[in-house]
């Protein structure tokens, strides 16, 4: 029996120390040295004080902001503690009241603009914290965010544009607008 049991024990001793300590502190000292930005949280600063994260979605909902997916996390939008879809499916009654209410708040923020919603405006997102939008509807946006901070929709087009990302290698995903970054650079212009 103990000749059994000593060759599981060193095994089990040998497999925690290289799955438990080895490979955390090779993988962690790999993504500090090649990837430090991404592995310490994507975070954007300003002023030596962090605003956010890349990669994490925030909540603006003033009309000099565009605004971001809805989150489905709780108890507060954006939590990153708990990440997660509504799982409501589209027949769903509480997804059409979800909608209509964002509806009636896009509409409310922006009433001369009768062009169609982007779907991405009205819905949330996988996680919960998608932090990224759509060029189309970032493009819905654009008037009311120019109309509110006293700027030419040109200008506002520009940053728009400046802060569209395309396709990751060229074929992977689509183009997107990180909301916190356009939002922060509305700000570095037109003051809070």
């Amino acid at each position: 029996m103990k000749s059994f049991l000593r060759p599981l024990l060193v095994l089990f001793v040998a497999l925690t120390v290289v799955t438990g300590v080895v490979y955390p502190a090779v993988v962690t000292a790999i993504g500090q040295a090649a990837f430090s930005h991404q592995a310490n949280g994507s975070l954007i600063e300003r002023d030596g004080h962090v605003v956010g994260s890349e990669i994490i979605g925030q909540q603006f909902d003033a009309p000099r902001y565009f605004w971001g997916r809805l989150s489905a996390t709780t108890p507060n939008p954006y939590n990153a503690a708990n990440s997660g879809g509504s799982n409501l499916g589209p027949t769903n009654p509480a997804l059409v009241d979800e909608v209509k209410v964002r509806l009636t708040a896009l509409h409310d923020a922006d009433a001369g603009n009768v062009a169609a919603v982007p779907v991405d405006l009205v819905t949330s997102s996988g996680s919960g914290l998608d932090p990224e939008i759509s060029p189309a509807a970032a493009a819905y946006q654009v008037e009311r965010v120019a109309k509110a901070r006293g700027m030419a929709i040109p200008d506002v087009e520009s940053l728009v544009a400046q802060a569209t990302s395309g396709r990751q290698f060229g074929l992977l995903g689509e183009p997107r607008v990180n909301v916190l970054k356009l939002n922060l650079a509305l700000d570095q212009i037109v003051g809070r």
